[in-house]
C-alpha cells in the first residue's frame, strides 16, 4: 500500500515527535518546537505527512507569503523500517508542486548520501557548505531548487 501524502493534523503530533527523534536523535526538535511549527501553519509553515494508518514519513517547509522569497524545506524524515521505498520522494513531489515557480533551499548532513541522491533526482544542486556545521564537525550542504519554466 502506498501511502497518503497529506497535510498534517493536530493528532499527528505525538507520532511527528516520535518519528523525529528516531530520525534525528538529540538533534531532533523538542515536542515544544512541534507545537511552535503546528501553530504556524496558516501563516507559512507546510507539514506533509505520509500516512499509511500511521504517519511514515514527513515534510516541513517554510513557505513565505511574499513569492519571491526562497521557500526552505525544513526538514524531511521517513521511518528506518520505510527507507528506500519512494516515501520520501512522494513527499518532495508534494512539496515541490507547492513551491511552483519559487527557488527552494534546503541544508542537508554532508555524509547523508542517500538524501543528497534523493534531492539531486529533483534537480536540487549544490550552492555551498556550512563547515563543521553538524555535532562532529560535520559539513551541511546547502542545495538550490528552482523549477524550470
Amino acid at each position: 500500500m502506498r501511502p497518503a501524502i497529506r497535510a498534517a493534523r493536530a493528532e499527528d503530533l505525538p507520532e511527528l515527535v516520535a518519528l523525529d527523534e528516531v530520525c534525528f536523535g538529540s538533534e531532533a526538535w523538542s515536542a515544544g518546537a512541534w507545537v511552535d511549527e503546528f501553530e504556524r501553519l496558516s501563516e507559512d509553515r507546510v507539514i506533509l505527512v505520509a500516512d499509511e494508518g500511521r504517519v511514515v514519513g514527513y515534510a516541513v517547509l517554510l513557505v513565505p507569503p511574499v513569492l519571491e522569497d526562497v521557500v526552505e524545506v525544513l526538514r524531511v524524515a521517513v521511518t528506518p523500517a520505510e527507507r528506500r521505498t519512494g516515501i520520501g520522494g512522494q513527499l518532495m513531489v508534494m512539496a515541490l508542486d507547492r513551491c511552483a515557480g519559487r527557488t527552494v533551499l534546503l541544508e542537508v548532513a554532508a555524509s547523508n548520501e542517500s538524501a543528497i541522491g534523493l534531492y539531486r533526482g529533483f534537480g536540487f544542486g549544490e550552492i555551498s557548505r556550512r563547515r563543521g556545521y553538524y555535532g562532529g564537525g560535520e559539513d551541511a550542504v546547502i542545495m538550490r531548487w528552482r523549477e524550470e519554466t
